[in-house]
């Protein structure tokens, strides 16, 4: 399959085909993300866009799941993104499943009626990095939305019918007493929306970010892993959502935990709480698998 740059996709796109729609992010400011700093964003034409569908075909025969790369395709024009899905449901009789990575300004850019097209073309699930409930810290990461933007955008994603799974940053705020502040309102904005998915994964300073130099300047030192794990507790004991997938089984956790709120919430506390009550690292997954 023919890929410009470095490729990413959620977890749970694992076993996904990924489909390259864009190249790079349409915002790329966030002061914590490297991911796409090696590019610059554009998006690429039908012609590509469809010699690629059809080369997974002769490669794959048929596939179940296709994602939608890079980090914001759905900032694409959607009746070429509706275009793109309907071509990869004609090559794929057996497809199932598209996901799409969707930044709020992109969601709040498009009409309710265009994101209901989406979805009845054949979108099923948008991730949207969502990263902090606090007002101040979102202004400081430059997500580029308030918190009532990022709210309209989830909301607006379940509005179309389309799954909504959000990711957060345990560790954004730091080793200060800010860690609260973010992990109470990280359980707001995510209750305010009501996901179908949260996905808790922990901030790793990366180099070229700014959140990497202001490490290396004094500015901001990373929580604990125990901290993180308190930060953690706090997030699950104030989420009041229904029927939601809570994850934190990415790369980075220290602790993998998959529930369903609120049926499993007591049951993911206590594991946190007797982890944290150990104060042994041992119990915790080790750095080099937290890498991988």
């Amino acid at each position: 399959m023919r890929y410009e740059g470095n490729i990413f996709r959620p977890p749970s796109e694992a076993r996904s085909y990924i489909l390259q729609c864009t190249v790079g992010c349409s915002h790329n400011r966030c002061t914590f993300c490297a991911m796409y700093k090696d590019k610059k964003y554009r998006v690429r034409s039908l012609d590509e866009i469809k010699t690629d569908i059809r080369m997974a075909k002769q490669y794959y025969g048929d596939l179940e799941k296709v994602f939608l790369a890079d980090g914001d395709a759905l900032a694409m024009d959607t009746s070429d993104l509706v275009e793109i899905i309907t071509y990869l449901k004609e090559s794929f009789p057996s497809l199932r499943h598209i996901g799409i990575y969707a930044s709020p300004d992109s969601i709040l850019q498009k009409e309710i009626s265009e994101l209901t097209a989406l979805k009845a073309a054949g979108l099923t699930i948008a991730y949207l990095g969502v990263e902090t409930g606090d007002p101040e810290l979102l202004q400081d990461i430059r997500k580029g939305v308030t918190y009532d933007e990022m709210v309209d955008a989830g909301r607006r994603i379940r509005r179309a019918g389309i799954l909504l799974s959000v990711t957060v940053l345990l560790g954004l705020a730091g080793r200060s007493p800010k860690a609260v502040d973010h992990a109470v309102n990280t359980a707001k904005i995510c209750n305010d929306m009501n996901p179908d998915y949260i996905g808790a994964l922990v901030l790793m300073l990366v180099p070229r970010t700014e959140l990497f130099r202001r490490q290396e300047k004094g500015e901001f030192e990373l929580p604990g892993p125990f901290e993180i794990l308190d930060e953690m507790r706090i997030l699950i004991d104030h989420l009041n959502v229904q029927g939601t997938e809570f994850r934190s089984n990415h790369a980075s956790n220290y602790l993998p935990i998959k529930g369903r709120l609120p049926d499993d919430k007591e049951k993911m506390l206590k594991l946190i709480n007797d982890m944290i009550a150990k104060e042994d690292r041992r119990y915790l997954r080790p750095d080099y698998l937290r890498a991988l």
